[in-house]
This record gives C-alpha cells, sequence and structure tokens, in this order.
C-alpha cells in the first residue's frame, strides 16, 4: 500500500531519500512566502537575537560593512540550524534553545543587564518580547523578512500533512482541510495551531524538519511493510 504525505514546505532531494527510502510518497510546496526586506540593521547592537536562518540570511545582507566586525557580536538563537548558519558567518553563538518562549527564558534569567535587538518577520510570536517586556529587559525590534501566504487548494488525499510553522498551518487551512490527515508538526507551538483544526496531531522528537520526516516514517512504518 503507498502512502502519499503533503509537505508545506519544499524539501531538499536529501529530505525526500528519508521518505522515500521507507516507500513513501511526497508532494511539496512552499505554504509561505519569504521576501527579505532591504533595510539597514541597526549597527549600535551588539547581542543579536536570531529566531530563525530566515532572520540571519536578512541580518547578512542588510549589516552595514561600515560596522563591527561580526565577530565582535553575540548571538541569541532558536534552533541548531540558525544557530550553525550564526556561526558559519563568524558570530559567537551565546546561548540556543530549541523554542523562542525557551530563549526569551533564558535571557531574563542570565542576561537581564544586556540590550538586545530582536530581528523577527512581520507575523512573529509574543514568546520573546512578551517576556522580555514583562521583565523589563530592553530590546528594539527589527522586521527583517516579510511572510506572505500561499494558499494553494489540494484535491488530493492525503494520508499526512506535514507542518513547519504556525502560519504555515494557517495558510494551508484558508483553502482546505486536515480531514482525517494525519497532522504532523515540527513541534508544540505548531502543533498548537494544528490542534485549533484537528485532534489527529503527532509532534516530532525535534524541531527539525528531519525529525518531522522521521516521525512520519515511524507513524507509517507498518502501513508500508
Amino acid at each position: 500500500m503507498s502512502i502519499r504525505l503533503l509537505s508545506t514546505k519544499i524539501l531538499t532531494p536529501s529530505q525526500k531519500a528519508i521518505l522515500s527510502n521507507s516507500q513513501i510518497l511526497v508532494d511539496n510546496y512552499e505554504a509561505i512566502q519569504i521576501s527579505y526586506i532591504p533595510t539597514e540593521i541597526d549597527p549600535n547592537y551588539r547581542n543579536l537575537i536570531f529566531t530563525s536562518q530566515h532572520t540571519v540570511k536578512a541580518f547578512i545582507q542588510n549589516y552595514p560593512k561600515t560596522a563591527l566586525n561580526l565577530h565582535e557580536l553575540k548571538a541569541y538563537c532558536v534552533g541548531e540550524k540558525t544557530a550553525a548558519l550564526v556561526t558559519a558567518q563568524g558570530i559567537p553563538v551565546v546561548e540556543m534553545t530549541h523554542y523562542g518562549a525557551q530563549l526569551a527564558q533564558r535571557l531574563v534569567e542570565k542576561h537581564p543587564e544586556k540590550t538586545f535587538l530582536f530581528l523577527c518577520s512581520n507575523k512573529r510570536r509574543d514568546d520573546i518580547p512578551g517576556l522580555l517586556t514583562k521583565h523589563k529587559v530592553a530590546y528594539k525590534e527589527q522586521i527583517a523578512y516579510q511572510n506572505t501566504p500561499n494558499p494553494l487548494t489540494f484535491a488530493a488525499d492525503y494520508k499526512g500533512i506535514l507542518f513547519f510553522s504556525p502560519s504555515g498551518v494557517q495558510s494551508f487551512m484558508s483553502n482546505n482541510r486536515i480531514g482525517n490527515s494525519v497532522a504532523i508538526c515540527i513541534g508544540t507551538t505548531t502543533a498548537a495551531e494544528a490542534k485549533k483544526h484537528s485532534k489527529n496531531i503527532i509532534i516530532s522528537n525535534n524541531p527539525t524538519v528531519e525529525s518531522v520526516l522521521e516521525k512520519a516514517v515511524e507513524h507509517f512504518k507498518t502501513q508500508t511493510n
């Protein structure tokens, strides 16, 4: 019996192989379109909050060449891949957590005297700024990229739908239903959004694309044998 899934994010060949090696088929598209804003990053901050790889890419595109050397900055990151991309640019990573709420708590507990530049999208969650404001930790928010829904309609009956962000869930749901499909989510934040539309939710062990795919293989393995 063939299993076909829908991914709300374009997968790389190596990521698709995780599924195809287990005889799982996948259609994929971008539920969210990302566009970087040509705006100069404020050079007066040494402590930078990066919540995604997109914020890192936007920062590199827009950071003034006359500003501080990158190795003089300090980064506070959400996600292992975000931290890896920051490190590749020569910026030291001081803190890394898997979720924004965890990072905000760590900043409050360990770095309350610092002033941060919080780089985000136009549709950011309130986890980080809400907690920093509550505990009077100084920060400036700067929108680095635009997050725009790409609401396509799907007629196929998928066994599972792979979600990678709350905004991706919202984009998919604008023209579709989860129905009897299993919603496999990248983490608790995305799962919380998916739970508004379905009770059939599975959460990956780690908040990475690969972990979502591995969870899909684990869930459907009895149906592909």
